[in-house]
């Protein structure tokens, strides 16, 4: 059942202890140390101290080789035969340690024992997740159940296309009727309060330097940075999302630009034609700590209250009904990625594996996978230290030297990462994969 009839989903914990479990080694690999395989693959695992090998599959060869870490190789041996989980891996259960196993089970790696059998994959989610009611969920929630209900019913095995679609959901249509409302840059500029050389109130004041992002992110953002900040940028950032409705944008964007600037907002970014105030996400912060972005929130949402809210489906809802929400970009670095796209590839590569099952929707193994990366989807807050080592997951990863967690395919890791300058300072909130889509027609129209 689905969150739109009252049905339920799995919430934050698993479902009992995993020490009462038994478990086995999944059937669908074989595991293959290192030094027998080809010299080809095996110079591959080289720059890796810490890799064991792969587990290669037995029979379907569409599950793809992961490579492996000795940890899990140990643990994978160990369970030939079935059983408990070993002591020293038992010992080591807490919240990451069961996240782990929770995702070793899901990725087929692992099965643990259900009905007189075994289990792995989408058929382990019952086994692995309570359910609660999905009535509990907050609009931005629901907003992402649609979004990848949507993904669901698309006919796309290509994880950088599905991730695009689903990371597009919740856009409002170019209609004839806004398109001429707002029909260039300086209209938009106008409706900012951005017209007449700054001079209106709205306009953002002397804290902050209008910016100009690199090409081609210049083209779909303005961007100010904070005059007063000099600080390195930190490794990850905290984002702020304020989501009006467009015809509210207006007035939200001269009291957004106020507040982030006495909160010690690092910088902020606004669509700058049309199609960016469409689209849910259309002004972000950036804060370099969780502390000053939450005073932030709490300061716009007495200052926007009644406010109508556009929403930001898979970010963590703070007030408003989905007008201000948050998340956290992975670690800066060439291929980064920001904190929706990172969440979209992830949802996108489980609900493709989950295609053909008959025990639970796709949409909701997507969410249960999540859950192993991290990430309360019944809120969708990431939990303290999400980008921290994880245990079983280091180094693991699938055989074109990917991290098993990115939930990629083997094609160009650049798709769906950030845009960034020099000196790190900006990133594109979606990247070269959902430009493409939204290129070819596939953006802008909610889920239709």
């Amino acid at each position: 059942m689905d969150a739109t009839t009252g049905g339920a989903v799995a919430s934050g914990g698993l479902l009992g202890d995993l020490r009462a479990a038994t478990f086995r080694a999944g059937a669908h690999y074989e595991l293959v140390a290192a030094e027998h395989l080809p010299p080809a693959q095996r110079e591959l695992l080289a720059g890796t101290p810490e890799a064991y090998g792969v587990l290669r599959p037995v029979r379907d060869p569409g599950l793809g080789t992961k490579a492996v870490c000795r940890n899990t190789a140990r643990l994978f041996r160990a369970l030939a035969e079935p059983g408990p989980l070993p002591p020293e891996v038992a010992e080591g259960l807490g919240g990451d340690g069961e996240r782990a196993i929770a995702e070793l089970v899901l990725d087929g790696v692992l099965e643990i024992g259900a009905g007189g059998g075994f289990v792995s994959g989408p058929d382990a989610c019952d086994r692995l997740f309570p359910r609660v009611p999905a009535a509990e969920w907050g609009r931005l929630a629901r907003l992402s159940a649609e979004a990848l209900r949507y993904g669901q019913r698309l006919d796309l095995g290509d994880v950088p296309r599905l991730a695009a679609r689903i990371y597009f959901a919740n856009r409002i249509p170019a209609s004839p009727a806004r398109l001429a409302a707002l029909p260039d840059e300086a209209a938009v500029a106008r409706l900012l309060g951005l017209g007449n050389g700054g001079a209106d109130r709205r306009a953002p004041d002397r804290r902050w330097a209008e910016t100009r992002m690199p090409p081609p992110y210049g083209e779909a953002w303005r961007s100010w940075r904070r005059r007063d900040v000099t600080a390195e940028r930190p490794a990850t950032t905290c984002k702020l999302y304020v989501s009006p409705a467009p015809e509210a944008l207006g007035e939200a964007f001269g009291e957004t630009a106020a507040v982030l600037a006495e909160a010690g907002a690092r910088a902020f970014k606004v669509g700058r034609d049309v199609y960016g105030l469409l689209r849910p996400d259309k002004l972000v912060a950036y804060f370099d700590r969780p502390e000053p972005l939450r005073e932030a929130a709490e300061t716009l949402g007495e200052r926007l209250a009644g406010c109508p809210a556009h929403g930001v489906p898979f970010s963590a809802e703070l007030a408003g009904g989905g007008l201000l929400s948050w998340g956290v970009d992975p670690p800066r670095g060439p291929e980064r990625e920001s904190w929706r796209m990172w969440v979209c590839t992830r949802l996108a590569a489980a609900l493709i594996a989950a295609r053909g099952s008959r025990t639970v929707e796709p949409w909701r193994f997507a969410l249960d996978r999540l859950r192993c990366e991290g990430v309360d989807t019944d809120t969708w807050i990431p939990r303290e230290g999400i980008w921290d080592d994880r245990g079983y997951r280091d180094d693991r990863g699938d055989w074109d030297g990917r991290d098993a967690r990115d939930g990629r395919d083997g094609r160009d890791r650049r798709d769906g990462r950030d845009g960034w300058d020099r000196r790190g300072d900006w990133d594109d909130s979606e990247g070269p994969a959902a430009r493409r889509a939204d290129a070819e027609g596939e953006g802008g129209a909610g889920w239709t």
